[in-house]
């Protein structure tokens, strides 16, 4: 069973698609990793975050 790391709900952050069962939104993670942030980096400012949710964020985008 494939499990769903992106969600969007029109109550959660204006229905921008968000990180499953958090408020960090797709976006953040994205911008992060443009700006040159690390995904280590990105997992110790955001504890809740796991590797695979960065790595849906990143094929959410394509």
């Amino acid at each position: 069973m494939e499990k769903n790391y992106i969600e969007s709900n029109p109550a959660v952050m204006m229905g921008k698609p968000v990180i499953a069962g958090t408020r960090i939104t797709v976006e953040l993670v994205l911008e992060k990793l443009a700006a040159g942030e690390s995904v280590e980096q990105i997992l110790d400012a955001h504890p809740r975050l796991t590797r695979e949710a960065v790595s849906a964020a990143l094929l959410s985008w394509s």
